[in-house]
């Protein structure tokens, strides 16, 4: 007979005590489905991937909403993940009293290197069953930028893949991109 394995899945709560604790590092972690997850490291093509959609999105969207750049969005008791952006709804208080929630988020992006199966089979769905309305992931490995809305359970009901040269639009809010002005190489 096989050996039944008991899984402890710990909850935001459960993580943010081992956080204070100091048993979790600062960076480098992330809560998905219960289990803590060690992030990617970061290298110079993902680096330009954020620094480009932050300045762009900043610049954009200055006033109107919050661009949250590696920060936690919490998406259920058991996950809180560190998407590489997000475009939040603004508050006053910029989150000072709460982390943003499921609900707070119009658009999560995910700069994806070595780490593209993982934020397409595991985050994209955890995203996609909080119900966040639209995502992004940035396939650097491809050259390609891939847009995800419309969330029905653990899935979104359409996809784009757009190229440089293509200008994206978001889906939910007023935004438009030049898709190469975000991709190193282009």
């Amino acid at each position: 007979m096989p050996a039944v394995i008991a899984k402890k899945r710990f909850t935001v709560a459960d993580y943010h005590k081992m956080a204070e604790a100091g048993v979790l590092p600062e960076r480098g972690v992330e809560l998905i489905n219960g289990e803590i997850i060690e992030m990617s490291p970061v290298g110079s093509k993902h680096l330009f991937c954020v620094n480009a959609l932050t300045e762009l999105l900043t610049l954009k969207l200055a006033g109107k909403f919050i661009v949250s750049v590696q920060n936690p969005v919490r998406l259920s008791n058991f996950s809180e993940p560190e998407p590489d952006l997000a475009v939040l709804q603004r508050v006053d208080n910029r989150y000072a009293d709460r982390l943003p929630a499921a609900k707070d988020a119009l658009l999560l992006i995910e700069v994806a290197d070595s780490s593209y199966v993982y934020d397409r089979e595991v985050k994209l769905p955890a995203y996609a069953q909080s119900g966040i309305p639209e995502c992004w992931i940035v396939n650097l490995e491809a050259q390609e930028l891939e847009v995800f809305w419309l969330p029905v359970g653990d899935a979104y009901q359409h996809n784009k893949v757009w190229r440089a040269g293509d200008v994206v639009r978001a889906q939910y809010f007023e935004l438009e991109l030049a898709v190469g002005e975000i991709l190193p190489g282009s």
